[in-house]
């Protein structure tokens, strides 16, 4: 019966999908962003279904298992903060000067900025490699899920398959649409299902207090906000959910608002959504380490499918399991897209057709790239085992070490090109420098202080930025009218 739960889930999935292609308008700017006509609600489920990952639920989760309720201040109130303040400083800019140039990626704002194919080059390679891993995190932890929930009569391969095809499908079929619809819906099932789940496991403990009770008897530092978290460290974290300045999924989804007025929900309601997925989550990892102790490295992954198992049985377990893949989809088709819009208009656009191809070939392309993201990352994911919370935060330091880049090319009239090709340059050698220090150390932070890498490259990044833009040739006037008309001033 759980199976079959998942199975009609998954296929009420597939025909959102397919019901969004029947508004396809055939156009590639239809297809990659819904042709900027997205409202305000669709917009802030959009925009929260795409940022919250199987990082969020089962990343959370293994990570609270770990180190304790400390695991909610490192990322869910920075990220409640920092979101919805990067929504209301850069997202409207974002989508002003998309709609002004028609950009449809990053790349595109980037190299029109500073004039600079190499610039753009670069950009792009780092985006790609930083993107990968955050796909392998959908894509792992779907097959987690259905392989502990159906207790392994579904294997973590086939999971992960069944995933990648279901997102395939509606992905490929609606474009940007069906997978604005397809979040819609699965950021209220995850979000209603995340609080049922918690309901039904306090429950079983016997209340909240008793449930808190029975850890403090058993791993009281779980209970203690800083036991296991230092306070650099914790400090460090407010960086992380910069990355939102960086994701080309969140860019891509900034550029089909219908209007700048449409940001305005999601500036209000995003720090309540967080709330309400990440402290079931956070609260579930570590009553699990009543029931479930000695869990180590990837497999603590799994503590939330676990707890579901034993607590909510059945058909029960069949549609919180359907929550946890509904949180794990909403990221992955858009992430899916982002890379294909990329490949589509940053490399096949841009070099073979100099900027002139027509739409049906935006949309062959953008459906084959889509395709083959997929399938490359699919099997990435059947070798590489790491934990999902790790591997999301490698990813997110790099994005973040991106935002003074984006930053100055929208507000900072004096940065150069070879301020920007700096700025880029240090963050990936400062990204990969500590990215091969870390790999193999799981709690890895700068000299054992408790500082996160992310503040080391982001300050590389923004220094490197600042003084090689200060020491070269302003760019010209013609260049910054198509950024800072007349009427604005310098900040």
């Amino acid at each position: 019966m759980t199976l079959a739960i998942i199975a009609a889930y998954l296929l009420l999935v597939l025909a959102i999908g397919w019901g969004s292609a029947r508004a396809f308008r055939g156009t590639g700017v239809d297809y990659f962003v819904a042709t900027r006509s997205i409202g305000s609600l669709l917009l802030l489920t959009s925009l929260f279904g795409t940022n919250m990952t199987a990082f969020s639920l089962l990343g959370a989760s293994g990570e609270a298992y770990r180190r304790g309720i400390g695991v909610f201040a490192l990322m869910a109130s920075s990220t409640a903060l920092v979101a919805p303040l990067v929504f209301l400083t850069i997202a409207p800019r974002v989508w002003g000067l998309g709609k002004r140039h028609g950009y449809l990626t990053q790349v595109e704002m980037v190299r029109d900025r500073w004039g600079s194919d190499r610039l753009g080059a670069l950009l792009f390679a780092f985006q790609v490699v930083l993107l990968v891993p955050y796909l392998l995190i959908g894509i792992k932890g779907g097959g987690l899920t259905l392989a502990q929930i159906t207790e392994g009569t579904v294997p973590e391969w086939a999971g992960s398959l069944a995933i990648t095809l279901v997102v395939l499908v509606y992905v490929t079929a609606g474009g940007l649409r069906g997978t604005a619809w397809a979040n819609a819906a699965q950021t209220a099932v995850f979000t209603l299902l995340g609080g049922v789940t918690f309901w039904i496991i306090v429950r079983s403990f016997g209340g909240l207090s008793a449930a808190f009770a029975r850890v403090a008897e058993v791993e009281p530092e779980l209970l203690v906000r800083g036991a296991r978290v230092q306070p650099l460290e914790l400090l460090s974290y407010m960086a992380i959910p910069l990355s939102v300045v960086g994701f080309p999924h969140i860019f891509l989804h900034w550029l089909t608002a219908k209007s700048a007025r449409s940001f305005r929900l999601p500036v209000v309601a995003y720090p309540i959504c967080v709330a309400a997925v990440w402290v079931p989550s956070v609260s579930i990892g570590v009553l699990g380490a009543v029931d479930f102790p000695g869990l180590e490295g990837p497999a603590a992954n799994s503590i939330l499918i676990q707890m579901i198992g034993r607590y909510a049985p059945g058909v029960l377990a069949g549609f919180l399991a359907a929550g946890v893949l509904a949180a794990v989809m909403s990221s992955l088709d858009s992430q899916t897209l982002a890379l294909a819009n990329m490949f589509t208009h940053d490399i096949v656009k841009h070099y073979r057709y100099r900027d002139r191809m027509s739409d049906r070939l935006e949309i062959l392309a953008g459906r084959g790239f889509v395709t083959l993201v997929l399938a490359i990352t699919y099997s990435l994911s059947l070798v590489i085992d790491q934990s999902i919370f790790r591997l999301g935060v490698w990813s997110f330091s790099g994005f973040a070490a991106l935002t003074p880049l984006f930053v100055a090319a929208l507000y900072w009239r004096r940065s150069t090109r070879a301020g920007a090709c700096a700025a880029l340059g240090a963050a990936i050698v400062t990204w990969f420098a500590f990215l091969v220090r870390g790999w193999s150390q799981p709690a890895y932070t700068v000299g054992d202080s408790g500082l996160m890498p992310v503040v080391v490259i982001l300050a590389a990044s923004g220094l490197a930025l600042w003084l090689v833009s200060l020491v070269t040739r302003a760019p010209g006037d013609e260049r910054l009218a198509r950024f800072f008309p007349p009427a604005e001033t310098a900040p």
